[in-house]
């Protein structure tokens, strides 16, 4: 049965992330199939108003997606009758002048993160927000993955007893850009307009970690740039002034330790693009994007340490795969399914601008521990 249409004015959509993940695979792909079903057993129905710099750009999305509305002007934007919800994807430097504009207008607020590009940026967003009384919420998309939504299965359950230790292994090989052109865009890598894996990746790091395990309370990283020129989309050699690389280690709530790797500098030796190995008393499991394999400790095998004699085990064929049981919905879908249901009830979301806070104040932390050589606390981190 159809409800009414609210209108999602979106900004940054000619970029790869957001034209794939949110416009077509989340905004376009609800609109398409009648939107999403609320409470009273209606259906919110979507439609995209887009917003960028490039009209060209935008027209051509507009006319291959059927999109009635399209500018490049934010307040007109903003302005369009039924627009009660922004959506900014942009780089993270233009987060906060666009999301307080939207804010002033009254509008409900769905974000990328990093939220903005420093703690006190992400306060002023939060505290704006609170103020004017709106819904808002920042891209927690890797909970809602499957292999995650198997992991807090599993620790729901008590599968793995008491949990001792986290370890993540992040990422893949960004060529250059000479040889091959580089999968990530240039600005990635530049620090002046936002780049660097550690603002990137370590906000990714404290929802999951929160939301798995507990909130991070100390961190130790050493971040480093380890290809220091890369050539941009025009081919031009540039001096890559950003962080490619971070090493950390995460003292989490409860005692538990976490050690992640993320680099746009390694090549990959493991199923996922992540993955995340959980070791317990009474079990361990490894999780990726879709699929988690565990070991209990009754089918846990006893290796004996001998460098002398090959070893005649082959260990991750004594693991098993966790099955599907379910159909698994894209996790940016459905995040954005969870927003928008929100936002039409006026209820908090749970991932709103201030856990994109928790996020920068753990960017913030470690970047200081891998210029200062030190372990950083984050006192409150998990409240």
């Amino acid at each position: 049965m159809s409800g009414p249409t609210v209108r999602i004015v979106m900004n940054g959509v000619t970029g790869r992330m957001g034209y794939r993940q949110h416009l077509v695979r989340s905004v376009l792909a609800i609109r398409d199939e009648g939107g999403v079903l609320r409470p009273d057993g209606t259906r919110l129905q979507v439609e995209p108003v887009l917003v960028g710099r490039s009209r060209d750009k935008l027209a051509d999305i507009a006319r291959r997606h059927d999109i009635d509305l399209f500018h490049t002007d934010l307040d007109a934007a903003l302005a369009e009758d039924g627009a009660s919800i922004y959506f900014d994807a942009q780089v993270t430097s233009e987060h906060k002048k666009a999301i307080l504009r939207a804010i002033a207008a009254g509008k409900h607020v769905f974000t990328e993160k990093p939220l903005a590009e420093s703690v006190d940026e992400g306060m002023e967003l939060v505290e704006a927000a609170r103020a004017a009384g709106i819904v808002d919420g920042v891209v927690h998309d890797k909970i809602y993955l499957p292999g995650l939504i198997k992991l807090k299965r599993l620790i729901d359950a008590g599968f793995f007893g008491r949990i001792l230790s986290v370890r993540g292994e992040f990422g893949y090989w960004v060529f250059e850009g000479d040889m091959l052109p580089a999968q990530r865009p240039s600005w990635n890598y530049r620090a002046e307009d936002g780049g660097g894996i550690t603002l990137d990746m370590y906000c990714h790091w404290s929802y999951v970690l929160e939301h798995l395990f507990g909130g991070v309370e100390a961190v130790m990283t050493r971040s480093v740039t380890h290809i220091p020129h890369r050539f941009d989309e025009q081919g031009n050699r540039y001096e890559a002034t950003a962080d490619d690389a971070a090493y950390g280690i995460f003292e989490l709530a409860g005692g538990v330790i976490a050690q992640i790797n993320s680099s746009w500098a390694v090549r990959v030796d493991r199923k996922e693009l992540v993955e995340f190995q959980v070791d317990g008393t009474h079990g361990s499991a490894v999780a990726g994007l879709f699929g988690c394999r565990i070991q209990h400790r009754v089918r846990t095998p006893k290796p004996v340490w001998n460098p002398d004699v090959p070893t005649d085990q082959d260990f991750r064929a004594q693991w098993e795969e966790v099955p599907d049981n379910q159909e698994f919905t894209n996790g940016f879908r459905a995040q954005w399914e969870r927003f928008l249901l929100d936002a039409d009830a006026g209820r908090p979301h749970p991932y709103d601008f201030m856990s994109g806070v928790r996020g920068l104040r753990l960017v913030a932390a470690a970047l200081k521990s891998s210029a200062e050589g030190v372990r950083v606390e984050l006192p409150g981190a998990s409240a």
